[in-house]
């Protein structure tokens, strides 16, 4: 009887992902509470047909050859894939997948609780409570900004954008998006990047990382945006030059920036972190129950069709 495949999951996943993969091979899941260095991953996934990779794990050509010859399908437990080496693995036949779709409200929520945030200042109003600093209420306290008949711009209109766009619309505020091109099923006004900036009251990110939007937030794009605006980041961390926000926040050029993802994640821009008008989560844009075992058991059934000589369910083509 030939032996079952191992399957490496680089992280711990929810028990239903787990049985989905048993199914289909022998799980091997790593027992570190942390991201596997590059030595550990390359040794971890030696000899898998399988691996189940977090966005923290750089698989690239280097990691496939550790697998060795058998490795079929990487299935990477996130929407983005700036950590696989698409071109490298597809060079190999190694089938790449993501977990689109799954996590769409509840980064759509994320985003605009924090642009909710950062913008009536609850992060400050919670610390100055929890410190049991005195405060009485006054019709100067605390003054934050209002939504209605602003203009939110969406940098990068796909399942995510368009959730928060939707979002923006029961707040009475006005769209305005930038991308690669007017998407004309859409109710809301296509203008270019610059514009955007110079026309936004509020700016959220969900383009995805690519070399061309690494630092697209940067010194230029700040000042740009209008004095009273506010920056809302959770695509991923380097399309934002924490600097340069620091810097823009330090000389007023924008009003507040809330971030869920960095740079050099778990990492953040010192600068930032003492600053009451930053909102600062840890990459929850996607932290729900019921999202995160979504993604999960949608990457282990992408493995399991692979490895059944079946086509994946969310394909990555280079």
């Amino acid at each position: 009887m030939p032996a079952r495949p191992t399957i490496a999951v680089t992280r711990w996943i929810p028990d239903e992902a787990v049985k989905v993969l048993a199914e289909a091979g022998e799980v091997k899941l790593s027992d570190a509470d942390r991201p596997l260095t590059p030595e550990e991953l390359r040794e971890f996934v030696a000899g898998a047909s399988a691996v189940v990779s977090m966005l923290h794990d750089r698989i690239d050509g280097s990691v496939a050859e550790a697998a060795g010859p058998g490795l079929k399908v990487v299935a990477n437990v996130a929407v983005g894939y700036d950590n696989v080496d698409v071109a490298a693995l597809a060079a190999r036949d190694i089938t790449v997948t993501n977990t689109p779709g799954v996590l769409t409200d509840a980064t759509a929520d994320l985003a605009f609780g924090l642009l909710l945030a950062v913008t009536r200042r609850l992060g400050e109003g919670e610390r100055l409570v929890r410190a049991r600093t005195p405060w009485s209420f006054h019709l100067g306290f605390l003054l934050g900004s209002g939504l209605q008949g602003k203009t939110l711009g969406i940098v990068g209109l796909g399942q995510i954008g368009r959730a928060v766009a939707h979002r923006a619309a029961a707040f009475g505020l006005r769209t305005v998006y930038s991308g690669r091109s007017p998407k004309p099923d859409f109710d809301g006004e296509f203008v270019s990047f610059d514009e955007l900036l110079r026309r936004s009251d509020f700016v959220s990110l969900h383009c995805p990382l690519t070399p061309e939007t690494r630092h697209l937030i940067d010194a230029r794009a700040l000042r740009a945006m209008k004095p009273g605006a506010c920056l809302v980041n959770t695509t991923r961390g380097p399309v934002v030059d924490e600097s340069a926000l620091a810097d823009a926040l330090e000389a007023g050029e924008i009003a507040g920036a809330a971030l869920d993802v960095f740079e050099a994640e778990p990492d953040v821009e010192p600068r930032l972190l003492g600053r009451q008008d930053v909102v600062l989560t840890p990459h929850l844009g996607s932290a729900t129950v019921e999202t995160r075992t979504a993604m999960a058991v949608l990457a282990a059934r992408n493995v399991t069709s692979v490895l059944a000589g079946d086509e994946p369910l969310t394909e990555v083509r280079p």
